[in-house]
């Protein structure tokens, strides 16, 4: 399989981490997922900001261009003999001396790897459960929470969530050290309540997601309210409705919640309920702009 390796295309054996790197040894780096839709990325300028802004947070010298990065993107799916696929785009602080830097990070590693995307049900198809952890997320290190290298909290997460045999094929929830509504292992979660859709602040310590982004853009396009909250887990059980977003699964709609023990409920309305439904309908609107007419 080809990757694109400090701006250059080679194979996978040849795309190197030094033992030094600040991304091996310390956690300092950052990286973006996204998906394509036609051979084109969605939403990538978001992404690509995001990871700008995490950059100069942790003094790593990279700043993305977008243009030279849409071509690694094409050539990688023309090298894989894709027609779509799943990419990561990792920036690591780069080869340093063993210890920890006064200084910024100026000689970075930049990598984009691919996969193909994996078989992707009809929305109204997509529906799973939500299982609630008793792993808490963990407090951000700085101000915001980075799409960050250090990434023990999920992995610790998905370990929980192994250990649920009623769980299987759900996305573990976290909760904050407050006992208040967090994120999922790998997605931004959101709920219906009284016709305003609602999603765990930013204080909690979640990812600021790209699809939570757009969705939130959606709604204040179309006139659906939406506030950010700090609300607790039998806040959610009351919910009209309730799904998951991320760049790769887009929305899933959850059908059921689980409890530590295995108890079960259900959100008040079928998944996907009517405003779920309403928000995708235009998120793929949206892709069908950026992706299928050309990117602006």
């Amino acid at each position: 399989m080809k990757i694109w390796w400090n701006d250059k295309l080679v194979e996978e054996e040849q795309a190197v981490v030094s033992v030094y790197d600040h991304g091996f040894l310390y956690g300092m780096g950052l990286f973006e997922t996204f998906r394509t839709y036609g051979g084109k990325p969605f939403l990538l300028r978001l992404h690509l900001e995001r990871l700008a802004g995490g950059c100069r947070t942790l003094g790593i010298c990279y700043q993305p261009d977008e243009l030279k990065l849409r071509e690694a993107v094409t050539m990688l799916l023309e090298a894989n003999g894709w027609e779509d696929g799943y990419f990561r785009f990792t920036v690591t602080a780069g080869r340093e001396a063993l210890g920890l830097p006064a200084g910024d990070y100026e000689q970075p590693t930049v990598l984009l790897y691919a996969k193909p995307l994996p078989a992707s049900a009809r929305f109204e198809e997509r529906a799973r459960a939500i299982q609630r952890l008793e792993t808490p997320r963990n407090t951000p290190e700085g101000g915001v929470r980075l799409k960050s290298l250090h990434y023990m909290n999920n992995l610790l997460g998905k370990r929980e969530l192994a250990q649920y045999p009623w769980a299987a094929g759900a996305e573990g929830v976290f909760l904050d050290r407050e006992g208040r509504l967090a994120e999922g292992i790998v997605s931004n979660l959101f709920y219906v309540q009284d016709g305003e859709v609602r999603t765990p602040s930013l204080d909690t310590g979640v990812l600021p997601g790209i699809t939570r982004e757009c969705i939130l853009e959606i709604c204040e396009e179309q006139g659906i309210p939406w506030r950010e909250v700090l609300a607790d887990w039998d806040e959610l059980l009351e919910a009209e409705e309730v799904f998951l977003t991320n760049s790769i699964q887009e929305l899933v709609p959850v059908h059921r919640l689980y409890e530590g023990d295995g108890t079960a409920r259900k959100p008040r309305l079928p998944a996907p309920g009517p405003v779920t439904s309403r928000l995708y309908a235009h998120y793929t609107k949206r892709i069908g702009e950026e992706c299928r007419d050309g990117w602006r």
